[in-house]
């Protein structure tokens, strides 16, 4: 990957943490679980919560499931209401973690990412679109704990054209691998599929980041966010209801026009 590219994504997968004791400044003090969030229920799995969705109306698909030190990890796609939607479900071993352990991390996720969070007892769930989290928090007994709203440059979006429109994210990753390229398909952060661009159109082989959004205050929100950075270059390719946030600017223009979209960009300047 060409260096320029490696200085965009770098900031935004480093931890607040990691970035402070490389610069010398040390680790921030640890942030309790606020005061809100009550000590019960507790889940003996992340299975077990997503049982307990199940029970309460909202089937929740897994996606990805894995053990590691001590908690137990599902990402699946809930359905309410007839929408569908991401979450991340997190259960702590209480004999491993304190509450405070729990709430530091709640606490750089809603800071670093803007992440939604449920909470309670020896459990978090981050729940993508923030919209359904009241739900998910009444199903499950515990309580809602919104992220930390991005201060984000106002820069102007184009026209963003109302088709097409994508039912999953791998109808939007066959249509930029017709265009592209797109192999290597991976669950990414937060609902979205990261794939290998370029093979199709002659370029070496470079990263996209693939996301779809529940309406366009969200799709704009994205948008905004990833042109928000001074210094950091974006190019993403964007309609209606999806995003391709592209490693390799070069590629924009002929994506947009293969997918009949529009470019979002900034330069950096």
């Amino acid at each position: 990957m060409p260096r320029h590219h490696l200085i965009r994504t770098l900031p935004a997968l480093l931890p607040a943490a990691l970035l402070l004791s490389c610069t010398g400044g040390g680790q921030p003090p640890r942030v309790p679980m606020p005061t809100e969030v009550p000590a019960a229920p507790q889940y003996s799995s992340a299975d077990a919560i997503v049982d307990k969705l199940g029970t309460a109306g909202i089937p929740c698909r897994i996606t990805l499931s894995h053990t590691m030190n001590g908690a137990s990890t599902i990402d699946c796609t809930a359905t309410l209401d007839g929408k569908s939607f991401d979450t991340e479900i997190k259960v702590y071993d209480p004999a491993r973690y304190t509450r405070d352990d729990i709430g530091d991390g709640i606490a750089a996720g809603r800071t670093a990412f803007h992440q939604t969070f449920v909470a309670a007892g020896n459990w978090r769930i981050n729940v993508v679109n923030p919209t359904y989290a009241p739900k998910i928090a009444q199903a499950l007994g515990g309580v809602v704990l919104p992220g930390d709203e991005p201060d984000t440059p106002d820069r102007p979006l184009p026209s963003i054209p109302p088709a097409p429109r994508y039912d999953t994210l791998d109808h939007l990753a066959n249509a930029l691998d017709t265009a592209v390229g797109c192999q290597n398909r991976q669950p990414g952060p937060a609902g979205t599929l990261t794939c290998t661009t370029g093979s199709k159109a002659g370029h070496p082989p470079n990263c996209a980041t693939l996301q779809l959004h529940a309406d366009d205050s969200d799709r704009d929100k994205t948008l905004h966010t990833a042109i928000a950075r001074p210094g950091v270059p974006a190019y993403l390719v964007t309609a209606a209801n999806w995003s391709v946030n592209l490693c390799d600017y070069a590629l924009a223009d002929e994506v947009a026009g293969k997918l009949h979209g529009v470019v979002v960009r900034y330069d950096g300047q």
